[in-house]
């Protein structure tokens, strides 16, 4: 059964701190989107580079390396640490590596935390390089992922699909409010406002007072040529008497009107993106062979699997499942103290993006009735689980089964999810 599998994954490659080399050095470098600033430590916390800022630059990074150079040690024997600060210092990581230094992501938690156990209270960036460095020859650094270019690839297609998609339907529903104001009665012919014909028309012709001012024939020419099979004479000449006979106030109409047309523009330009965005991610999918097994799950559609992939990164650095469901911010906790006991809850670690895909995913898969997870669902409920447990408990029976699927790049196998029960 998917769900009792564990992953059988290849160990993780070892950390900077299992080199051979004796390490001679550890280097804390605070990141930032402009500038930079790094220390230099010896083993038993002697500094001997002074907190000094950079230029996140090419000539900022030749400056480093030849700091770095002029310690007169290998570049194995310094240990190099550097917050995980979005992409700010993915430049810098890649150079240090092709110099041969170790080098390490921390997570910037586990920095925070290092330093409130120690009592250091003010956050300056020459602190912060310092503390980082600290970090490393505590022995406590727990060494941070860095994923594969496959999986940056999909985190950037998928993170800007779902910032338009947000975007999208705020335009939307700013064009809806905008509507009752200036023409309520738009809705009686395009119960949609921001579908393609509905915003064209809206830029032409943004409120009441400008469409009733106009001939249906001019209507119809524009209708005629937006969606020729769809809309005639009859639906040029409703608008317009739509128009004329409007609710509308006529109160601050040029403006609302200007609004109006920018916003329908926006929508235009945000959809036509989007468009890009996912016949990009689709290529992408068909062109991975490890997310073809979980394509054909029919519960998970293909921006649903490219979520998967972009917020569950390499599952190689994974040795058990239930790691997977941790990462996912899918397991279980409960707070105790004494014989008090509260709600069992979720963790909610990691992407909340993954988890809400995760959500809706289950709650298709309730409403089919051929589902496996579906039967698995009703099986639960039939038991005397809440209802809300149960789509828990289905959204990590659909995590375990796409990353086991990804893992093993095996094909699906509906029968071993949920087997019908006999009657």
């Amino acid at each position: 059964m998917y769900e009792k599998e564990e992953t059988r994954m290849t160990p993780e490659s070892s950390s900077p701190l299992s080199a051979v080399a004796p390490l001679a050095y550890a280097v804390g470098i605070d990141i930032g989107m402009e500038a930079c600033t790094m220390c230099c430590l010896t083993m038993d916390k002697r500094q001997v580079i002074k907190p000094s800022s950079f230029d996140n630059t090419a000539q900022g990074c030749s400056w480093l390396l030849t700091r770095l150079e002029q310690l007169k040690s290998q570049p194995q024997q310094i240990l190099i640490g550097l917050e995980a600060t979005s992409r700010y210092g993915e430049n810098l990581y890649h150079a240090l590596l092709k110099g041969g230094y170790r080098v390490c992501l921390l997570h910037p938690g586990q920095v925070h935390a290092f330093s409130q156990q120690r009592g250091l209270r003010a956050k300056t960036d020459r602190l912060d390089c310092n503390t980082i460095a600290r970090v490393l020859l505590s022995g406590e650094a727990r060494f941070g992922y860095v994923p594969s270019e496959q999986i940056i690839t999909y985190r950037e297609l998928v993170r800007l699909q779902l910032q338009l998609a947000e975007e999208g339907v705020r335009y939307k529903n700013e064009i809806h409010a905008l509507l009752v104001v200036l023409f309520p009665e738009f809705s009686q012919v395009f119960a949609d406002p921001s579908k393609p014909t509905a915003l064209a028309v809206l830029k032409a012709y943004p409120s009441a007072q400008a469409m009733g001012e106009t001939r249906p024939e001019d209507v119809y020419c524009l209708l005629h040529e937006l969606c020729p099979r769809h809309y005639g004479r009859k639906t040029a000449a409703k608008l317009v008497q739509l128009a004329q006979m409007s609710v509308s106030s006529a109160q601050a109409v040029a403006a609302r009107s200007s609004c109006l047309r920018i916003l329908c523009d926006q929508l235009q330009h945000t959809q036509r993106n989007l468009s890009l965005l996912e016949e990009e991610i689709d290529r992408l999918l068909d062109q991975d062979p490890k997310s073809q097994g979980v394509l054909s799950i029919p519960e998970l559609g293909p921006m649903t699997v490219a979520v998967l992939r972009a917020e569950l990164g390499d599952l190689d650095r994974f040795t058990r499942m239930d790691q997977v469901v941790a990462y996912a911010g899918m397991d279980l906790q409960v707070r105790q103290s004494g014989k008090w006991k509260g709600q069992t809850k979720l963790s909610k670690r990691g992407s909340g993006h993954l988890r809400r895909i995760l959500y809706l995913a289950a709650l298709r898969s309730i409403r089919l009735p051929t589902s496996p997870f579906g039967i698995y669902y009703h099986r639960l409920v039939d038991r005397g689980m809440k209802k809300g447990m149960a789509v828990i408990a289905v959204m990590r029976k659909l995590l375990i089964v796409a990353a086991h699927l990804i893992q093993t790049q095996e094909d699906y196998d509906a029968s071993k999810v949920a087997r019908p029960a006999v009657s």
